[in-house]
């Protein structure tokens, strides 16, 4: 097949250090090369990859300088798509919902991965504008607030299975690997890395928007050797972080979607002490590949049960669940399915009833 990947703009394909999203779009692109497909991908200039590569912007944004207003690189990229479209037998996007004007007239098939949650303010109105777009959601907990929406399927992320070496040793510390809000639960996993006495490793970035929050609230308690910060790394440094560590925590507050460094974790063999809280029950096997809590209290517990876990099959089950070719493959399904000729001659990807009504005519009321 012809395919078309269109990449956020943040990051580079792969990101160089932080960034889920363009890791994952990374790896599902070189499966789909490595399957026999020709696949172009939209990305920045920076981008390292086995497709063609059509570059759209020369650096991605989040390092580059001099800063660029993103909203110049969008539309950059929506213009560099719409030229191609006709090129390629479908068009798959993982920058949520920009795109959807554009591709709904283009009459190309398409599909569109969010990366992000569904819960937000304005996002039903959205998708009661486009009711026929195609979606696929990263984990079934993701696609709830959004159930009106066109969803085609749920599709876990997956990782190439030789990019982590995984570790078979009990590992001597406690990780945490993420954003530094408060979210994600970097407070929460230092008062359980204090409750349980062991050390605990931070491997994160400081937004520009958590500085406060990071001053605050974390630098005090980071004395570097309890708790120390070690920064952002890349997936050389990240394979012996994770991989030397008892336990990944991850005590989120928030509806995760999917929350790749718990399969990250799982490929060194790492097992994931998880709140449950969003797509949480879904990526972890409680009790194989770590344990889902509802709080401390029971983090704490499940420190102290460790060593009821195999970190081989933590590795087995990685490799079973979570594969790259594996999400490429259920990729693949969708892309066919929807190139297929309808009854009534045309693709089974329908245009957007914007196609026919104006946006004001369906836009919701508002006082």
């Amino acid at each position: 097949m012809r395919i078309a990947q269109v990449a956020p703009l943040a990051e580079s394909v792969p990101p160089k250090l932080y960034g889920g999203s363009e890791r994952v779009v990374a790896w599902l692109v070189d499966e789909l090369v490595s399957l026999g497909h020709d696949v172009t991908l939209f990305a920045s200039g920076d981008s390292k990859t086995a497709a063609k590569l059509h570059s759209v912007w020369p650096q991605a944004l989040r390092l580059g300088r001099p800063r660029t207003d993103p909203m110049v690189a969008q539309a950059a990229l929506l213009e560099a798509v719409a030229r191609r479209a006709t090129e390629f037998d479908v068009i798959h996007t993982h920058i949520d919902w920009l795109q959807l004007p554009l591709l709904s007239r283009l009459g190309v098939p398409f599909l569109i991965t969010c990366h992000g949650r569904m819960d937000l303010p304005g996002f039903p109105d959205v998708v009661s504008l486009f009711p026929d777009a195609p979606f696929v959601s990263i984990s079934d907990d993701q696609r709830a607030p959004l159930s009106e929406a066109n969803w085609l399927g749920t599709i876990y992320h997956g990782l190439p299975t030789d990019l982590f070496r995984p570790s078979f040793e009990p590992g001597s510390y406690l990780a945490f690997l993420g954003r530094l809000t408060a979210e994600k639960g970097p407070e929460a996993a230092i008062r359980i890395a204090h409750a349980a006495k062991m050390p605990l490793r931070i491997a994160a970035k400081v937004p520009r928007g958590e500085r406060k929050y990071f001053k605050e609230k974390l630098e005090p308690q980071i004395d570097g050797d309890q708790v120390q910060l070690i920064g952002e790394v890349d997936d050389e440094k990240k394979q012996h972080f994770l991989g030397g560590a008892a336990a990944l925590l991850f005590p989120i507050d928030w509806p995760e979607p999917f929350g790749l460094v718990m399969i990250e974790a799982m490929a060194c063999g790492t097992p994931v002490i998880a709140f449950k809280s969003g797509s949480v029950p879904e990526v972890i096997d409680d009790g194989i590949t770590g344990f889902v809590v509802s709080g401390e209290a029971e983090a704490l517990q499940a420190i102290g049960r460790l060593s009821e876990l195999d970190r081989r099959q933590v590795r087995r089950q990685f490799e079973q669940r979570f594969a790259a070719r594996r999400m490429a493959q259920e990729y693949l399904r969708h892309y066919e399915a929807l190139g297929k000729p309808n009854a009534g001659g045309g693709h089974a990807v329908i245009r957007s009833a914007l196609f026919q009504d104006s946006v004001g005519d369906r836009l919701p009321a508002r006082n």
